[in-house]
């Protein structure tokens, strides 16, 4: 039977991803919204949504039976909390909250009032990602050393209130979030240490940019970095491995796998470069390494619901757990410490 879900707040997420796809779903009814704003609820209204003129009177709707919160970052908890109280069970937008403590509060909230309770990691089904996911899990150029993984622009911060601290503004909470899970997702959730940098080009209140490094217990190492004044991007995603490397050099195109097929060359004959010859930077060729492209995954963002909707009725796990929640938030409240640390390492 499909659920009931309703969002607050009717923003770029709330109206333009999550009822858009709510509307589409095949486990889930659109029951309503609610936000703050008059103009917003009006402009919902305009479009055919059920508007709620109070956040408490959506609450108080016994056929609800799920909320999704797309607000500004620091009202999270609040919002979650007082839902899972009314019975609901809950999906925040990501972050999830901005505190380890706030995270536990909405955690033993969802345990006190035997609610599911979930961040929304739509990014999960990024393709690039999966198909980086896919080269790791395979082994087939071999245990992975390192992973990068990119997101570039030239426009800034947008406008709003991503700019702003109070908000939880910053692109380490808004596109880093994404990252480091995806990361994780890849080389697994126990992290040794966390370094990170910020950039403030274009705001000064908020990182419009940033550089982070994790270390894993078992020795590999992811590199994360989000810039928003960049107008050359530098690769999607790289991976390094004892057999080879993986290349994505954005999300639209296709993972290039060059693989090594024989480590020595008895005839490897030096290339000239500007200062001079070189034998340690001669390139391969296909007599020891196989280069070949990987098809795109097939991905369905609708899944996450899916998911959702059946860790509601007992019959899966939630895909985004507690714990993973609380790695990825850690390893962003250990990065801002790092930041005021100036850049230092941060030994978990």
């Amino acid at each position: 039977m499909k659920k009931n879900a309703a969002v607050i707040g009717y923003g770029g997420m709330g109206a333009g991803f999550h009822v858009k796809h709510l509307l589409e779903s095949d486990v889930c009814n659109l029951a309503g919204i609610y936000d703050i704003d008059p103009e917003k609820r009006a402009l919902a209204a305009s479009r055919g949504v059920k508007v709620y003129e109070t956040r408490e009177a959506l609450l108080a709707d016994p056929t609800i039976d799920m909320v999704t919160i797309a607000t500004p970052n620091d009202v999270h908890e609040e919002i979650a909390v007082a839902s899972m109280a009314a019975g609901k069970h809950v999906i925040s937008e990501k972050p999830v909250t901005l505190s380890m403590e706030s995270l536990e509060r909405m955690i033993e909230a969802s345990k006190k009032y035997n609610r599911i309770f979930s961040v929304h990691q739509n990014r999960r089904y990024d393709v690039d990602y999966l198909a980086m996911k896919k080269i790791h899990d395979s082994g087939e150029i071999g245990e992975v050393i390192n992973l990068e993984s990119r997101i570039h622009g030239s426009r800034g911060i947008p406008s709003d209130w991503r700019g702003i601290k109070k908000y939880g503004g910053g692109m380490l909470y808004d596109w880093g979030i994404h990252l480091i899970d995806q990361a994780c997702m890849v080389l697994g959730f126990d992290v040794a240490a966390v370094r990170c940098t910020f950039d403030h080009i274009t705001n000064n209140e908020v990182d419009d940019g940033f550089q982070l490094w994790i270390d894993y217990v078992n020795g590999q190492k992811a590199y994360i970095e989000v810039g928003t004044y960049n107008f050359i991007p530098m690769p999607r995603f790289y991976m390094r491995a004892k057999n080879g490397s993986a290349f994505i050099s954005d999300w639209r195109e296709k993972c290039k796998v060059v693989k090594c097929k024989a480590w020595h060359e008895s005839d490897v004959v030096p290339v000239q470069t500007a200062a001079g010859l070189t034998k340690t930077m001669a390139p391969r060729d296909e007599v020891t390494t196989d280069t070949y492209e990987l098809e795109r995954p097939v991905a369905d963002v609708h899944n996450y619901y899916r998911n959702f909707t059946r860790a509601i009725d007992g019959i899966e796990e939630q895909f985004v757990t507690h714990d993973q929640m609380r790695t990825v938030l850690k390893i962003i409240m250990t990065a801002f410490e790092s930041v005021d640390k100036g850049g230092e390492k941060i030994v978990w």
